[in-house]
């Protein structure tokens, strides 16, 4: 009987993971997991819009035969712009109820990644962690030295306050109140789902066959002062390999790290030879979720397949096809619009 049940269940988990990768892709995005209470139905239309922002700024890059790493970093600054996401203008708050940011960039040719992390005045992030990757020798700065750094580099500086914004600091206090009336019964090392996961990224695919990806995260509502997640973290929430794929991550940045899941996703369809959809399944589906560990992830191939996944109500993203058309998602009904 049991050994039936567990047929059961394995052929039910099948029926729900087991879908074919997406072809004709060159650029994806994805805006970090969510649930309906963090976007409700009157904010479907505006993360949408926002998304699709973010697509047309990548793909005008890949239009013009602009590479991959032009793309993702196009991509992701439209993100970090945009209120509605946690990067950038829209990150959470700190336990401190400041703002610290953090974002990686690579590119799968020579294997050259960049990255920041605790940064609190880089108006774009993601910009700053290219500058590491192209101007020094080193692959991650944080915090002050970063902030320094990307001053150096010309790059645009502004006032903590810039990132501030009242839906987030609404979240951050809902956050310290629940944390507040479940602390004397939960463990100080339980993650709790008031924690806000949106973290965004981009992967893309240049006519050169050249793979890039980007990640970007304001991190956890609430976490502790100088707290690093996985999206700086190289092989962690971001990797890119122009033999195997481009991947960008969300979730509980600990997990990622302590399993280095992107670069594990890119072992496996190398050393495997698994497809995107089996690689990025096993790591979410079957390692991340059955310790209730909420996560997700794009990842895109050199022969431009594609793959989405993650065990969270919903994960905000997109993707656009070599025709130019781009496929819009907030959870699972799709949106389709023409860059054209």
């Amino acid at each position: 009987m049991k050994s039936l049940i567990l047929l059961i269940l394995g052929l039910l988990s099948f029926s729900i993971f087991a879908h074919s990768p997406i072809p004709n892709v060159i650029l994806a995005i994805h805006g970090g997991t969510a649930d309906t209470e963090e976007i409700p139905k009157n904010l479907e239309p505006e993360v949408i819009d926002g998304l699709f922002e973010s697509l047309k700024a990548g793909y005008a890059v890949l239009k013009t035969k602009g590479s991959s790493l032009d793309a993702v970093e196009a991509a992701v600054k439209s993100l970090e712009d945009n209120p509605l996401f946690n990067a950038g203008k829209g990150a959470v708050f700190t336990s401190q109820g400041k703002n610290e940011m953090d974002a990686s960039i690579m590119e799968g040719s020579t294997k050259k990644a960049g990255a920041v992390a605790s940064v609190t005045q880089i108006k774009n992030p993601i910009s700053a962690a290219r500058a590491v990757m192209e101007k020094t020798r080193h692959v991650l700065l944080v915090g002050d030295g970063a902030d320094q750094f990307a001053k150096a580099q010309g790059l645009k500086i502004v006032s903590p306050k810039y990132f501030y914004t009242d839906r987030r600091w609404k979240e951050w206090q809902k956050s310290k109140a629940k944390q507040n009336r479940s602390s004397q019964n939960s463990s100080p090392t339980a993650w709790n789902r008031h924690f806000s996961l949106g973290t965004v990224g981009s992967v893309a695919l240049d006519i050169k066959n050249g793979l890039a990806a980007a990640t970007s995260t304001g991190g956890l509502t609430d976490k502790m002062h100088g707290r690093v997640g996985d999206s700086p973290i190289i092989g962690a929430g971001t990797f890119a390999d122009n033999e195997t794929a481009a991947i960008s991550c969300t979730g509980v940045g600990e997990y990622f790290i302590r399993y280095g899941i992107a670069r594990e996703i890119s072992s496996l369809i190398k050393y495997k030879q698994l497809n995107v959809v089996q690689a990025a399944d096993t790591l979410i589906q079957n390692t991340l979720k059955p310790q209730n560990v909420e996560g997700g992830t794009i990842v895109l191939d050199p022969k431009g397949y594609l793959a989405f996944s993650y065990n969270a109500e919903g994960l905000p993203r997109g993707y656009v096809t070599q025709d130019g058309t781009a496929h819009l998602f907030v959870f699972d009904k799709e949106v389709v619009r023409l860059l054209k």
